[in-house]
This record gives structure tokens, sequence and C-alpha cells, in this order.
């Protein structure tokens, strides 16, 4: 079990059980010799390889070994998934290795607002800006920043924004903080403020994440 998080993309490889529902702040790819996911109307989608748009509430089926990838909306690799409408069958994807995403995981996508790319790499390392703050920095008004977000990422910024702190979190459980502490790093309210979160917008819990983060054993109990 392996979860690694690198720049435009995060990488977890596993057993997965089933849980609730959510909806992640990127793109979802899962591949595996039979991956099967549910969809908000019950519906269940089947394949090999199986993508998820940013936003697209869900959740996986039990599985032995899944291949996931976080692909993050803003880097180029995403242009190759704005296609895909809904959660989709998507064969051709899974001879796709964590190798392949590198390059065009850290190149900006050739459809956004560089203004807005400028501001989402921003929230990855000075999180605690406001919304002013933020759209001051890349010569943008806050009201424009919030249309242009939502219309290229399909989401508010303020989500997109959690997802980063989510994803600072990560890093600092993986670094070997408590829960505790990590929430706080993250500018979370809390331990509990951070579990909400993660488990809305991942599928799991901090204790669940921790094992893969880690590289222990123990399998994580919900689905992602």
């Amino acid at each position: 079990m392996r979860f690694v998080i690198r720049d435009g993309y995060a990488s977890y490889r596993g057993p997965v059980a089933g849980g609730s529902r959510h909806r992640h702040a990127a793109f979802q790819l899962a591949i595996g010799s039979d991956v099967a996911m549910v969809d908000d109307d019950d519906v269940c989608h089947r394949g090999t390889a199986l993508v998820v748009p940013p936003m697209t509430w869900h959740r996986l089926l039990p599985s032995d070994d899944v291949q996931t990838y976080f692909i993050e909306p803003q880097c180029a690799f995403a242009d190759r998934l704005r296609e895909y409408d809904g959660i989709t069958v998507a064969d051709a994807l899974r001879g796709l290795r964590e190798e392949d995403l590198g390059p065009a995981a850290t190149r900006a996508s050739g459809g956004f607002d560089p203004r807005l790319v400028e501001a989402m790499e921003l929230t990855l390392t000075e999180w605690q800006l406001s919304m002013p703050e933020l759209a001051a920095r890349v010569g943008i008004s806050p009201q424009r920043l919030r249309s242009v977000a939502r219309e290229a990422l399909g989401m508010p910024l303020s989500r997109w924004r959690i997802w980063t702190r989510l994803r600072r979190a990560a890093e600092a459980l993986a670094a070997g903080q408590s829960l505790a502490d990590a929430a706080v790093t993250a500018g979370f309210a809390d331990q509990a403020h951070l579990t909400r979160w993660m488990r809305e917008m991942i599928g799991l819990t901090p204790t669940e994440v921790l094992p893969a983060l880690r590289g222990t054993p123990s399998a994580p109990r919900s689905s992602r």
C-alpha cells in the first residue's frame, strides 16, 4: 500500500473497501483488473480504468488492488481528461504509469487563464492568503478571479483551496506529524474539522490515510 504526493498529482496503490460517497477537487483515474464505481444515481460503472471528473459524487466498490491517480485540473495532463463527462470507462488509459505523468503534471494547462494558474500555485505555498490578497498578487479583482475559477474548474476557488489544505495535511502526516498537529499545520480548526473535509473530498479519514502515507501494512476501511 502506497500513497505519494507529487507536483500536479497524487497516487495511491492498494486495496479499497466499501465506504461513503465523496467528490474530489481533482480528476480521479482508477485502474485495476476490474474496477467498479457507483455514481450519485446508483448506476454502477465497471472497467479496467475509470475517469471521474472533479466534483463528481461517487464511491469506489471494494477491490483487492487499485491504482488511483488524483490529477490536479490546472496541469497539462488534465487536458487529456476534460473530454470525459461524468464517470467514464477509459480502458485506453489502463496502462498509465506514474512516470508517464511527470512532465505533463508539472506543466500548466493550455486552456487556463495564466492568472488562475498562478493563483492556484500560490495556494500550495501561501495557503493563508485571503481571496483579496490572492487576487491582488496575480493582478485580478477578487470577483473576476472567482468567476474565472468557477468557469475553468467547475467549482468555487474556495473548494479548490480546501483541497490544497488537505494536500498540506497529508504531507504533514507523511512527515511524521500527529493528526492534531497536521490539522493545525494545514489551517484546519482542529482534527475533527480535518476529518470532516477529508471524508467528503477523499472518502477516507486521516486515520485511514495514515498507513498508506507512512508505508505501514494496515489497509484503509473506506473506498476512494
